[in-house]
């Protein structure tokens, strides 16, 4: 059976096939596409949307600790929050097969950072695997599982952006999805609590884990040495130089370096050393290619295994072809440098913005009118910072906006200051921000933009729902009960299409020297299918061209006549507009009427 498959697809459809019982994860580009495609899966596998990542893997460990095969997945950023739960389990160890699939950003596509999670994965002790492509996302995954039971470790796949988003033909072979059976569940306190009596032992257990998992390693088919094809002319520059590299940096490495022997590495952590010294004898010149971190590189230096340096820029952001032809010049001489790819005169530039008729557009407006500090969070209103809104001065991590509000005002800021986040990060790590900050007397006001769907990663569903993962009903969680239920006295729930609402409640929070909770509420225009709720027009007869509507930043308002010199009469796009009559509120004329 062949399917048409990117890495994430493959990944679930080798979750299935390998008889994984329980998947846990929370939605973070690029992996968010991995339990969606297990969920299509859902009669074989329990598959849900964890509130946060942390909760993922500790829901995972839980399952694998009853003897069930599990698997969960997160973007990069998103193993930071789940280190504290790893970290311990690789002393404890899996009984039933455990799976963390952690996809890495390269470049920064739609990520705050571009960490190199190969250097957490060494850090945890944990069995590292990195497929080039969808068929080994495929073949990986069905063997992490056989690993992680046999080693009783956790085992992590190494995806990146350019791997869980491209796709390739897979072979499926005789797929039958159907739940593992349980392995059976002895009770344990020396295995399953790592407390001081007990932690010692377990740390000598994972090193000589690490030591076995090597040797594997050194004759696991995952890790082969590849040869030019036949018929490639191999010049004598070419043919001593070996090159060390693994995931989808093999892929540019055998298009630019085809007459080179390449030894490719699919098992990367424990690095299989003697495999290494071994293709390093048998060529003149090691050349180590890899994406972002020098992983690789600094242990294969620290075997004393001497490796070409070279000035082209490796570990940092996406690799692609050119930077691989620019190596080649550099190196061996034999092709140009690659030529500079210059953009198409007269496109235009389309910067991510803010949908038409998106709630969030008003609440910054008012923030920016307001001159409030506003501390960010990760999330479509990320775009908040950028013009014409101008509106957001920080975003750090997850739920990261309420502790720097609270550090600002605790450091002696004055004026405004608020924290915007959005209700899935509100759920994710924002319930904790709120009730540090009241606990500790620090007077912050919180928005909580309220769409109630996890919009940037694709409209997942989230507490605040009323749906799980699988599609079935669930209790919906309100984000004022749970602030009440903290201690907030403060707390409003307003329109955010409402911008005279939305300014006298948060002038009011923001001036009052107490902490607020203000629910700025309007559902995600795409996922509720409101694109097309209503409709807009701009009147030319009443129209003065002061561009007060222009700078809410909505895609729909587009320059109509040029009235005088500067000076454009607004007109609104009728394909664009969501009718959310926010830019009617701005216009001091009365120009702008609903017409639909």
């Amino acid at each position: 059976m062949k399917k048409f498959l990117s890495a994430n697809e493959a990944v679930a459809h080798a979750a299935a096939q390998a008889g994984c019982v329980v998947a846990s994860a929370y939605p973070g580009t690029p992996s968010t596409e991995i339990l969606e495609n297990i969920a299509k899966f859902k009669d074989t596998i329990k598959c849900e949307w964890a509130v946060n990542e942390k909760v993922a893997v500790e829901t995972a460990v839980g399952a694998s600790m009853a003897g069930a095969r599990t698997l969960t997945a997160m973007k990069h950023v998103g193993l930071n929050v789940a280190m504290d739960p790893l970290m311990t389990f690789t002393y404890v160890g899996p009984l039933g097969g455990f799976v963390l699939v952690s996809a890495d950003d390269p470049g920064m596509h739609s990520s705050q950072n571009e960490q190199d999670n190969r250097n957490l994965a060494k850090f945890a002790r944990a069995l590292l695997l990195e497929p080039a492509d969808s068929q080994e996302a495929y073949d990986f995954t069905l063997k992490a599982f056989e690993l992680s039971e046999k080693f009783s470790v956790p085992v992590i796949i190494r995806l990146t952006t350019r791997t869980s988003h491209s796709s390739s033909l897979v072979e499926l072979g005789d797929f039958k999805p159907a739940p593992h059976p349980l392995l059976p569940y002895v009770k344990d306190i020396r295995r399953n609590i790592p407390v001081p009596a007990f932690s010692p032992t377990q740390r000598m257990n994972a090193q000589k884990r690490t030591a076995a998992m090597e040797k594997e390693a050194n004759r696991s088919k995952f890790n082969k040495v590849v040869k030019p094809a036949k018929g490639v002319k191999v010049s004598a520059k070419a043919k001593g130089l070996g090159i060390v590299t693994s995931a989808v940096a093999y892929q540019y490495v055998k298009e630019i370096f085809p007459d080179c022997q390449i030894l490719k590495l699919g098992w990367t952590n424990p690095l299989p050393r003697a495999l290494v010294a071994k293709f390093a004898k048998s060529v003149k010149k090691v050349l180590v290619v890899e994406e972002l971190d020098p992983f690789l590189e600094d242990q294969v230096k620290a075997m004393g295994i001497k490796v070409v340096e070279h000035k082209t820029e490796l570990n940092m952001l996406e690799l692609n072809a050119d930077r691989l032809q620019n190596l080649r010049h550099e190196i061996l001489g034999d092709v140009p440098k690659a030529k500079a790819k210059k953009v198409p005169e007269g496109l235009p530039t389309r910067p991510p913005v803010l949908c038409a008729g998106c709630g969030h557009r008003g609440v910054f407006h008012v923030l920016h009118k307001l001159g409030a500090t506003v501390t960010g969070d990760i999330g479509c209103y990320t775009l908040g910072a950028f013009p014409p809104l101008n509106a957001m001065d920080s975003t750090i991590c997850m739920g990261a906006s309420i502790g720097n509000a609270a550090g600002m005002r605790k450091a002696g800021l004055k004026g405004r200051i608020c924290a915007v986040l959005g209700d899935s990060t509100f759920f994710h790590s924002g319930i904790t921000g709120i009730l540090s900050a009241l606990y500790n007397g620090t007077p912050v006001t919180t928005v909580v933009l309220d769409n109630r769907i996890t919009a940037m990663t694709g409209h997942q569903d989230n507490p605040g729902t009323g749906k799980t993962l699988a599609g079935d009903p669930a209790p919906v969680t309100e984000i004022a009960d749970i602030a009440k239920a903290c201690g907030y006295k403060n707390v409003v729930k307003v329109s955010a299409d409402d911008l005279g609402g939305l300014e006298k409640t948060l002038s009011t929070a923001m001036d009052s020297g107490e902490p607020w909770l203000v629910i700025a509420y309007a559902p995600c225009r795409i996922a509720a299918k409101l694109t097309k709720e209503g409709l807009c027009e701009v009147d030319p007869e009443k129209c003065k061209a002061c561009g007060a509507c222009f700078k809410m930043g909505c895609p729909a308002m587009t320059r109509g006549a040029e009235i005088r010199p500067g000076a454009f009469q607004m007109k609104i796009d009728p394909n664009l507009c969501a009718g959310c009559r926010q830019c009617g509120q701005v216009c001091k004329f009365g120009a702008i009427k609903r017409v639909r």
